[in-house]
This record gives C-alpha cells, structure tokens and sequence, in this order.
C-alpha cells in the first residue's frame, strides 16, 4: 500500500522567495474487456510516485521520481531548484514572484471499495450471458474501466491538500447490421463518480437501461440518412456539453488564449444567445455534486466555479496561477496535473450549459423540419471555435413529432455563430463524465447541457 502521506514541515524546504508545490500521487487503474462473452482484456495497474516544482524569476523547474518517500521528495525538490535557477539564468524572465493565494487546508473523506477482479468478470458474464439472448445483435462488448486518482499536495505559500478522485464506468457496445447488411453500433457508459460498488451491486439492476439501448439499435437497423445541409435541430444534453468542452472550453483555457485563440478578442463580447450561459464548476453544479467534483488544484488553489458565458456574453477564461496574475484575474483551481510526472497544466473540470425553461417536448413540437440528435462517439474543434462532432444517434422530425432514427453522421459549425442561433434551452441537464480530455496529458472531466434547439450543419450520405 503507497502511504501518500507528505510528511508536516516539507512545505518549509522551499527556499523562501521562490514559490513552489510538492506533489504525492497514485494513480489506480482496473479493466476488464468482455467481448461477446470472452475476456480479451484484464489490467491492473499502480502508478505512483512524488514530483516538485519551484518558480525563480518566472521561470519553472520541475522533477519528478517514481518512488514516494522522504529522500525522494528531497531530491525532487532539488532537481527543482536547480532546474528553476537554470532557466531564470537563460530566459531571465525577471518576473516578481507570483501573488500568493493562501487556502484552508483541504481534506475530502472520499472512499470507495478497491474490489478485485474477479468480481468486475463475474459481474460482466453474468450481464453479458443475458445481453447474448437479445435479438438481432452480431456482436457485443462489455468494458469495466475503474480508475482512480489520489494527492497529497503542500505548497511553500501554506496551501495543503490531500485528495481522491475515483470513478467507475461500465460501457456496452451492441452492434447489429441493417437489412443491406451495413453495421450499425450504439454505445453507452453507466456509472460515474465512485467505487463498483457504488454503481454496480446486481447485473439485474441494468437490464432495463441495456433493453433501451437495444430498442435504439434496432431502430437505428431501420433508420435513413441525414439530408445534409443547414438545417434546425435539437443538441441532447450529452452534444451540447461536448460543445460546450470542445468548441467553447478550449478556446477559453489562458494559455490558449495567450497563444491566440478566439477567446481573447471576444472577452466582454456576445457570443450566444441570451438564453445561453456556461460555467466551469468545480465540486457542485446546479445544487448537487458535480460529476467529477475538484475540490483544490495542483498549485494549491482551492477550486471555485469559473463562470464563461454569461447572458450571451463571455466573461472569463480558466487560469493557473501564472495566467491569472498576466490577466489580472482570480486563480480558480484550474491548474490540474494527471501524473505525478506531469505537470500542471490549465484544465477544465464540469464544463456545462446552464439549463433553461423549456420543456424537452416542447421544443421538439417546435420543429417543423429537423434533426433531433442524442449521442456522439467523438468531436473535434480548434482554437478558431470551428468544430465537428460525430452523431451516432438521432431521429427525424417532421411537424413537430420524432419520426425514423438516422444512421451514423456529423455536425459542423463554429461555435460561437451556433450559439447565437439558439433560440430554446431546455430545463434538464445531462451529464457525460466517463471519458478523457487529451490537451497535451490526459484528464478525467465531466461536460453537460441541457437540451439546445439552433442551427447548424449535418452532413449527409
């Protein structure tokens, strides 16, 4: 067992004036693959260790080591220094020391069962079996994913904090082919912030969601193209939270905008609809426990909503502690690292669209002609804000009902143009939290949105 426990006093090793953080880590990660009833994938892993970085002068040296120990923070701490005195003799940034945020010590009582393996394979045959006996499936895949991160962080300005995030995810993959013999899939993630058996005591338990998520399929094996051009459609709550990250998120990060994305000359600009405001929060949302919740970041700020959009107009941006002084701004506890050989970078946490006053039927009814578009298997966008995102499910509209499903397609747009379209905001939020950010290092998030009725373009055939 890893004893993450950075010993009382360390804090007071980094020299004074020269700020700086000491970082404890374990990440823990479990899988297990079931496809179409045989174990492909069984993974177990540990990877811990202790890093450290010291500013002199603007400038940051960094070290890290796999090992958690008394000499090992020791060490790292003066390869730090060193590294830092290097720098500031090169770049001879010449920079005051960076404004001190003091913070309350931080300890969340976050616990949760580190099950074995067998029972996440137990759990998978005995719900695969009963998958199996669906119709119409050629194949099908079961993924356990639990992962895990835990921190013990000391800052030379008093910040101290030692946290867990955990999370556990089951994913089920149905694919069947349609009637001209075309694969059609449909994908979903239960789960979410927590240990297995938090999620998962009885495979019973989901029968019903996974009954769902056939019906889909088989309504996606039964379903037509998207005619491609600009057309009105409804983003589901998990499209606008991607949105939300990709197209908007990204753009707003500082060192982002520093290096020129369309988020610095829009500051204080209308960039949506009234009806349109955006946060990036930190431990609730909406009254309850955000998905992913981050209580302190990895320069000992404590975390805090960062609010983006507000009315229509963008108002802030996300900061580490560096950008947040060249902005003039507040840190908010943006600065998250994902290993103990990383180190941090500004980082979204539970980016979502506020939720507004429409009913989800409501909107639909409005649609004479469109697109009501669910679910999406990736999205891409740049600093500019343009953005593609894939759509693997969603259905006609025709008068204001839902008609036939569609099969696999994409929308395009830039985002700031597409969210002054939007005209409707419905009052539930969805949230997506079972995959990865890749900005450089890869970091667990949680993203969401309400209903958004707009413009846009789908593609076809």
């Amino acid at each position: 067992m890893v004893d993450l426990q950075i010993p009382r006093g360390f804090s007071s090793l980094i020299p004074s004036g020269e700020q700086g953080e000491l970082r404890a880590q374990l990440n823990r990660d479990r899988r297990i693959v079931l496809l179409s009833g045989t174990p492909v994938v069984n993974l177990r892993s540990e990877v811990s260790g202790v890093s450290a970085r010291v500013c002199r002068g603007g400038s940051y040296g960094f070290a890290s080591m796999p090992e958690v120990n008394e000499e090992a923070l020791r060490r790292v701490l003066k390869s730090a220094e060193e590294n830092a005195a290097v720098l500031d003799r090169h770049l001879n940034k010449g920079k005051a020391a960076r404004k001190a945020v003091p913070r309350a010590l931080i300890a969340p009582g976050t616990s949760w069962t580190d099950a074995e393996q067998k029972v996440y394979l137990d759990y998978l045959r005995e719900l695969d079996a009963w998958i199996a006996g669906l119709p119409h499936l050629t194949s099908r895949r079961l993924v356990v994913a639990c992962d895990s991160t835990e921190k013990h962080l000391v800052t030379g300005d008093g910040a101290e904090a030692h946290t867990a995030v955990p999370r556990c995810y089951l994913y089920v993959d149905l694919n069947a082919e349609t009637k001209n013999g075309d694969a059609v899939e449909l994908s979903k993630a239960f789960g979410g912030f927590g240990g297995f058996d938090d999620w998962f005591r009885d495979p019973a338990e989901l029968r019903g969601q996974v009954e769902k998520l056939h019906l889909q399929l088989m309504e996606k094996r039964e379903g037509v193209y998207a005619k491609a051009g600009k057309c009105t459609c409804i983003l589901g709550g998990e499209l606008s939270g991607m949105l939300a990250h990709e197209a908007v998120g990204h753009t707003v990060e500082a060192d982002l905008v520093i290096g020129g994305s369309v988020g610095g000359p829009n500051l204080g600009k209308v960039v949506a609809s009234p009806l349109v405001n955006m946060t990036d929060f930190a431990r609730e949302a909406f009254g309850e426990t955000a998905p992913l919740p981050v209580y302190c970041d990895d320069e000992g700020v404590e975390a805090q909503d960062a609010p983006l959009i507000r009315d229509g107009v963008l108002v802030g941006f996300m900061h580490d502690r560096e950008s947040a002084q060249r902005f003039g701004a507040l840190p908010l506890g943006n600065a998250r690292a994902y290993s103990f050989s990383d180190e941090p970078l500004i980082r979204m946490r539970n980016t979502a669209v506020h939720p507004g006053k429409d009913k989800l039927e409501d909107i639909i009814a409005s649609v004479e002609d469109g697109y009501y578009l669910l679910n999406t298997n990736n999205g891409q966008a740049d600093t500019t804000g343009e953005f593609m995102f894939g759509v693997t499910l969603g259905y006609e509209i025709k008068k204001g009902k839902l008609g036939q499903a569609i099969l696999d397609t994409t929308i395009s747009g830039v985002a700031f143009d597409m969210l002054k379209t939007v005209d409707m905001v419905s009052d539930k939020v969805v949230w997506e939290s079972s995959g990865y950010c890749g900005k450089k290092q890869p970091m667990a998030v949680g993203l969401g949105g309400p209903a958004l009725r707009c413009r846009l373009t789908i593609g076809g055939r």
